[in-house]
C-alpha cells in the first residue's frame, strides 16, 4: 500500500476503435458522489491533459466500463459505461459506446464472469445505461479469450480475433420507438443557423442525422478539417436543441452540462471517393453505401462509434429517413450496410421491417476486435473515500 491512497483492481483495454479503463463493480464505492469522484481520480480529470491519470485526453479514450455478474434471467452480466469528461468535471451514464462493448464479452471471460465454452462463447450483456440486452460472441481457447487472428478494423492498427455485436435488442432507449418524434423526417429551427430537415432514430443510442449542405460541408471533411474546428459551436446548437425536442436537456444551451453525450449528431451525404483520415487510403465510392461524420462530445469522432454504426444502419433502412435517401442500397436489397467515415468503413448487418404502426428492428449485428492491453492497480486518494 501507498501511504495516503487505495489501490483498485483494473484493466486497460481496448475495445474496437475506443480504449478504455475496465473495473469491476464489486471493487467500486456504492454512492454515486463517491463513485464520481473515484472514476474521476482514476482518469485523471478535470484536466486539458489528463496528466494525473488513466485518461488519454481524447474522448475515445476517456471512457470507463464497471462490469459485474447479473441476477437477470437474461443476461450474464451487467455492464455500465462511463462517458469522463476531460476538462470538465462530469461523468454520464446516460448512453452506451458500441466499440468499448467489444471488450466486456472477453474482459467477462477472463476475470471469470463467465465460464468460457470452446470454440466460441456467447456473453448476454445488460447495459444498465440504455437498459438493453446485447449480445457478444467470443473466441475462446483453454478457458480464455483469444484476442489474435486475421480480422481488421478500419481505425485500428494490425488484427485480431473478430468478436459479433449483436445489437438486435436496443432498439427504442428513449421511448421504446426507433422513431422517437414519431416521424422518418422532421423539421427543426436553430436561431442563428436556420430551418433545416432531420431524422431522429434510436437504436443502440438516440442520433440525429442531418446534411452537410446546412453548414455548407460536403461531406467528407475530416477531424481536423479548419471548417470543421470552426464549426463546432455551431453543431453543438443544433444538438442541444434536438436534445431539448427529445426531453433530455431543459434549454438547448444547457445540452452540453445536462446530456453531452446524447443524442450524437451525423452528417449523412451519398457515396464519395475520399482519403482515410488514419491510413491516407483512398476509400472509393463502390466500397460504400453512404458517407457519414458523426460528432461525439463536442468533436468529430475519428472512425465511428458502435453505437452510432447501428443507429445509421437501422436508419438507412427504414423509408423516408435522412440516412435513406443517400444510401445507395434500399431495404430488402442487401440486409449489408456499409459506412464510409473519416477512417475506413464500417460495415454492418441490418433487418428494418417497415411496418404501417412503425418500423421494427430485427437485426443489427458487426465485427469489432479488442485487446487487453494492461491489468494491475490504480492509485486513487483515500480522502475520496
Amino acid at each position: 500500500m501507498i501511504k495516503g491512497y487505495r489501490k483498485i483492481p483494473c484493466v486497460i483495454q481496448r475495445g474496437g476503435t475506443s480504449k478504455g479503463v475496465y473495473l469491476h463493480e464489486r471493487d467500486l464505492p456504492s454512492d454515486p458522489d463517491i463513485l464520481q469522484k473515484v472514476i474521476l481520480a482514476i482518469f485523471g480529470s478535470p484536466d486539458i491533459r489528463q496528466i494525473d491519470g488513466l485518461g488519454g485526453a481524447d474522448p475515445l479514450t476517456s471512457k470507463c466500463a464497471i462490469i459485474g455478474p447479473s441476477d437477470r434471467p437474461d443476461a450474464d452480466v451487467n455492464y455500465t459505461m462511463a462517458q469522463v469528461g476531460i476538462v470538465d468535471p462530469l461523468i454520464d451514464f446516460r448512453g452506451n459506446c458500441g466499440n468499448i462493448s467489444s471488450g466486456v464479452g472477453p474482459f467477462a471471460i477472463d476475470e471469470g464472469l463467465v465460464e468460457a465454452r470452446e470454440p466460441e462463447t456467447l456473453v448476454r450483456i445488460y447495459n444498465t445505461n440504455t437498459k438493453k440486452i446485447l449480445k457478444a460472441y467470443v473466441t475462446t481457447e483453454n478457458g480464455k479469450s483469444v484476442y489474435t487472428g486475421d480480422y481488421a478494423i478500419d481505425g485500428v492498427p494490425g488484427a485480431g480475433s473478430k468478436i459479433l455485436l449483436d445489437y438486435s435488442g436496443t432498439g427504442g432507449t428513449l421511448k421504446g420507438s426507433l422513431l422517437p418524434t414519431g416521424n422518418p423526417v422532421d423539421r427543426i429551427s436553430v436561431p442563428g443557423v436556420g430551418e433545416m430537415e432531420i431524422s431522429v432514430v434510436d437504436a443502440g443510442n438516440p442520433t440525429c442525422f442531418l446534411s452537410p449542405e446546412v453548414l455548407g460541408f460536403t461531406g467528407i471533411e475530416g477531424p481536423q478539417d479548419p471548417e470543421v474546428i470552426s464549426a463546432l459551436d455551431t453543431i453543438e446548437l443544433i444538438r442541444g436543441n434536438v436534445s431539448k425536442l427529445l426531453g433530455l436537456a431543459e434549454e438547448a444551451r444547457k445540452a452540453r452540462i445536462q446530456s453531452p453525450t446524447l443524442p450524437m449528431i451525423a452528417f449523412v451525404s451519398p457515396p464519395t471517393e475520399y482519403t482515410s483520415f488514419t491510413s491516407g487510403a483512398r476509400i472509393g465510392i463502390h466500397e460504400i453505401d453512404f458517407v457519414s461524420r458523426l460528432f461525439f462530445m463536442q468533436t468529430m469522432h475519428k472512425t465511428y462509434p458502435g453505437t452510432g454504426a447501428v443507429c445509421t444502419g437501422v436508419a438507412a433502412m427504414i423509408e423516408g429517413t435522412m440516412v435513406n435517401r443517400v444510401c445507395s442500397k434500399k431495404a430488402g436489397e442487401d440486409r449489408t450496410v456499409r459506412i464510409g467515415h473519416p477512417s475506413g468503413v464500417i460495415s454492418l448487418e441490418v433487418e428494418v421491417e417497415n411496418k404501417p404502426d412503425g418500423p421494427e428492428l430485427r437485426l443489427a449485428a458487426f465485427g469489432r476486435t479488442s485487446r487487453r492491453i494492461m491489468e494491475g492497480f490504480v492509485y486513487v486518494p483515500e480522502h475520496l473515500y
